[in-house]
């Protein structure tokens, strides 16, 4: 198993280059003209993007009583983003990942589950106060629309619904449904590993805090990324404005029908950077030089990531 998701992965991440390939080269071309200071800062803040994902995990794992150190779960969180990217499945090719990676450390199925469970629901509560705070910003600049009202309405449903129906799975009787989803690829060990998962660790209000707080900066460490990217090219605007141009724009490409938001995030940043004052070249090299660094770069280690997590399960298994 382990072999043929490896095998789709790498499909997934050749087509998606060749999909993208001009918008691979612009960010080459844009590096190189960009000044290396801003680029390491860039550099820096998406290595700590994946420091607090790891960290949401560590936590969950300390309190449910199978502590693993930090830096073996930070390769874990680059794997999961580029599974997660490359094969577009509202994140559970990712979990898989993840769920056999914990098992290849030793963690026990339901307590790995129980870590990702509150890493779901940590994010989405993040998720919902990061969009909500854009909003504000708009809101106090008069720039609410009814076209953004129509997205933040979309994006309320999106982000209360998935917890809740990942989360009624857990109660979830034999129905007929149910055995539906047992029935596709890989579906019937997640929906075992949900159901058994402990459930203590969702109600505990100081680890649940955290962890929104540590999901919370992955959002701030991604706008401050982005604005960080418009000081390589000479331009300045308020951060509240970048993290609302950011956080629509994510927000529009979630809610949105394509596939990980390629060109309507772009269009949507852009748009929400010009309302700013930046100039539309700016505004479409800063957010071709922030994909860059959030969907380009981590490609390649994240492949070779994922491919090292499934063949050493593959030979813990087999052992």
């Amino acid at each position: 198993m382990g072999l043929w998701l490896f095998g789709l992965l790498a499909l997934a991440a050749v087509i998606l280059v060749v999909a993208r390939i001009g918008e691979l080269r612009r960010f080459a071309e844009l590096a190189r003209e960009a000044e290396p200071r801003w680029l390491a800062l860039a550099f820096g803040l998406q290595a700590l993007t994946y420091l607090c994902a790891a960290s949401v995990w560590h936590a969950a794992l300390a309190r449910a009583g199978a502590p693993r150190s930090l830096r073996s779960l930070v390769p874990l969180g680059i794997a999961k983003l580029f599974t997660d990217q490359a094969l577009p499945s509202g994140g559970i090719s990712g979990t898989l990942l993840v769920m056999r990676g914990l098992a290849r450390r030793g963690v026990p199925t339901p307590l790995a589950m129980g870590a990702l469970l509150v890493g779901l629901v940590s994010f989405y509560t993040a998720y919902a106060l990061a969009a909500l705070g854009g909003l504000v910003v708009l809101q106090t600049h008069d720039a609410v629309g009814p076209a953004v009202m129509v997205v933040a309405a979309l994006f309320a449903i999106f982000v209360v619904g998935v917890p809740v129906i990942v989360l009624s799975l857990r109660r979830a009787e034999n129905g007929f449904w149910l055995r539906r989803l047992r029935r596709m690829p890989n579906a019937a060990a997640l929906l075992e590993a949900i159901s058994a998962a402990p459930s203590g660790l969702l109600r505990d209000p100081g680890l649940m805090a955290k962890t929104t707080a540590l999901q919370l900066a992955i959002f701030f460490l991604d706008a401050a990324t982005l604005g960080t990217m418009l000081h390589a090219l000479g331009q300045e605007t308020a951060p509240v404005f970048v993290f609302a141009s950011f956080m629509v724009a994510d927000v529009v490409a979630t809610v949105g029908p394509i596939p990980l938001g390629l060109g309507v995030f772009e269009g949507t940043a852009v748009a929400m950077l010009t309302m700013t004052g930046i100039s539309i070249e700016a505004a479409l090299a800063a957010t071709l030089l922030l994909r860059g660094f959030t969907f380009w770069l981590p490609m390649l280690p994240g492949l070779w990531l994922a491919h090292r997590e499934l063949n050493e399960f593959a030979a813990r298994v087999s052992t």
